[in-house]
């Protein structure tokens, strides 16, 4: 017991002489990212333009399905994001659009509505409750990290086109859409009717319609 909090003391001061030490980690872009993110670059080479990013000024371009896009400010995009545990994007809608159900690995998600009217909603993993309401501009929508969620631009004309902000509890912002998983890769269609009981048929029109194989 004593070995084990002599243990937990010297990790707590080797963290925290670690972070006095480093502030930030800014990415270096010149080596590849892992799982932990990117290399740090050296002191010498930060600059303050590592710490702004403009990307998020201007609507996305919503010419999809879907009618909506999601345009992303991780660290791939900010590389002082790098090691911070955090991210935000930027989430246009048209007239009509939706944004698809789909999660985020590993990360929770606070989505503020800047204008317009949405129907926002989440599924719980345990009991498959479906937590739905109707925001608002200057309303906020917490999602729980990994859970299934979605979207849909329910506003009138003058409410048109949806703007969005949404920050997330990861550097990175992994995004995994239920239809592109199923429909737009080389997933076997008879497998999937296997495991949705989706007709073969419907399977090949979605399959046609995203592109994907088999």
């Amino acid at each position: 017991m004593e070995m084990f909090y002599s243990f937990f003391v010297f990790s707590l001061i080797l963290s925290s002489s670690y972070a006095a030490v480093q502030d930030f980690c800014v990415a270096d872009y010149r080596v590849p990212s892992g799982p932990a993110g990117y290399s740090c670059k050296r002191p010498e080479n930060v600059k303050v333009n590592d710490f702004v990013y403009s990307g998020l000024g201007n609507a996305g371009n919503t010419s999809n399905i879907y009618r909506s896009v999601l345009t992303k400010a991780s660290y791939d995009e900010v590389p002082s994001l790098n090691g911070l545990g955090i991210s935000i994007a930027r989430a246009d809608l048209a007239p009509g659009g939706a944004v698809p159900l789909h999660t985020h690995p590993g990360s929770n998600e606070i989505f503020l509505l800047v204008k317009g009217k949405l129907i926002a909603g989440f599924i719980s993993s345990d009991t498959n409750t479906v937590y739905q309401t109707t925001i608002k501009s200057g309303d906020i929508f917490v999602i729980p990290g990994g859970l299934l969620h979605f979207f849909v631009n329910i506003g009138g004309a003058e409410d048109n086109p949806v703007v969005a902000f949404a920050s997330y509890s990861s550097s990175s912002i992994h995004v995994q859409i239920v239809d592109d998983a199923l429909f737009k890769n080389n997933f076997p269609t008879e497998l999937i009717n296997r495991t949705t009981l989706l007709s073969i048929s419907e399977i090949r029109r979605l399959k046609a319609l995203f592109g994907g194989t088999k």
